[in-house]
């Protein structure tokens, strides 16, 4: 690992008070708070990431390697005391098929919640910000995380629920002037809905274990929520599935109507080679 740069983010969350600061306010929950710490690393993998994942708290060695890597499935791991959950959230600039996503491990426990990423996220930024000037009240780590996990549903939703409306105008489209051009749009389509599927695939297993996890624990100030954010999922992931049909039966229909036309135009060429072809 190298000593790359990171950027920390440190609060201290307790009743109608939100404390700013450095590492110092690490010893200050370690020796004992009202409340909750929230710490938030940004940036590349590095030993100083490294050092304070495996030294300030008492993390599983396998979820911190998970945590520091670049590119790793979304994961899901549960103890008595804590659990780890790893997401592939969407990049803040994407906002259509044409996405990108960056990894966002989350550790929480009954007094923190540790959230690694190697990109900005303009949402834990805003969040933070709301948090400090008392404009949203977040109690436990607990909702923080779930927070999080329904902010990643949502948005891959909204992806999915915009896709809608562009089909229905290329199904019209393919019927009353297909081109290459719908085509190319089509194939493009299938290939990031079949990515898409392929995570949220991941996260369905991930969501359903958190809520099945937060149930035996007892954690009810999430307990519905996580129950609401795995039923999203599902939905969310059936209607790829619906669209990604819906799009190869568009894709066939191209195809075979193309077919039929080149059948078309081969029985107009033979019926003018016949006519014109010369005799003897």
């Amino acid at each position: 690992m190298k000593n790359s740069e990171i950027l920390l983010n440190l609060l201290i969350v307790s009743p109608g008070q939100v404390t700013t600061g450095g590492e110092e306010l690490l010893e200050q929950w370690k020796s004992g708070i009202d409340g909750f710490l929230w710490l938030d690393i940004e940036g590349p993998t590095s030993d100083k990431a490294a050092s304070l994942l495996n030294n300030q708290f008492d993390f599983d060695p396998a979820d911190v390697d998970a945590a520091l890597q670049d590119r790793h499935p979304p994961r899901f791991d549960g103890y008595d005391e804590q659990f780890f959950i790893l997401l592939k959230m969407l990049d803040s600039d994407s906002h259509s098929l044409d996405f990108s996503t960056q990894q966002m491990a989350v550790f929480v426990g009954e007094n923190y919640i540790v959230t690694r990423h190697t990109r900005e996220s303009n949402y834990l930024d805003a969040l933070r910000k709301r948090l400090m000037q008392a404009n949203v009240q977040i109690d436990t780590p607990y909702e923080l995380s779930a927070l999080l996990a329904n902010r990643m549903v949502t948005r891959y939703g909204n992806i999915l629920l915009e896709l809608e409306q562009r089909l229905d105008v290329l199904e019209d489209e393919l019927l009353e002037s297909p081109s290459d051009r719908i085509l190319q749009e089509l194939l493009g389509y299938n290939t990031a809905l079949r990515k898409m599927r392929r995570i949220m695939n991941y996260h369905l297993s991930v969501l359903n274990s958190l809520y099945r996890y937060v149930r035996k624990q007892g954690i009810t100030a999430i307990e519905s929520q996580c129950e609401q954010i795995s039923e999203e999922a599902e939905r969310f992931n059936s209607l790829a599935e619906l669209y990604q049909n819906v799009i190869t039966d568009l894709i066939e229909g191209y195809i075979s109507l193309n077919s039929h036309q080149l059948n078309q135009v081969m029985r107009v060429l033979t019926v003018v080679t016949v006519l014109f072809l010369p005799l003897g």
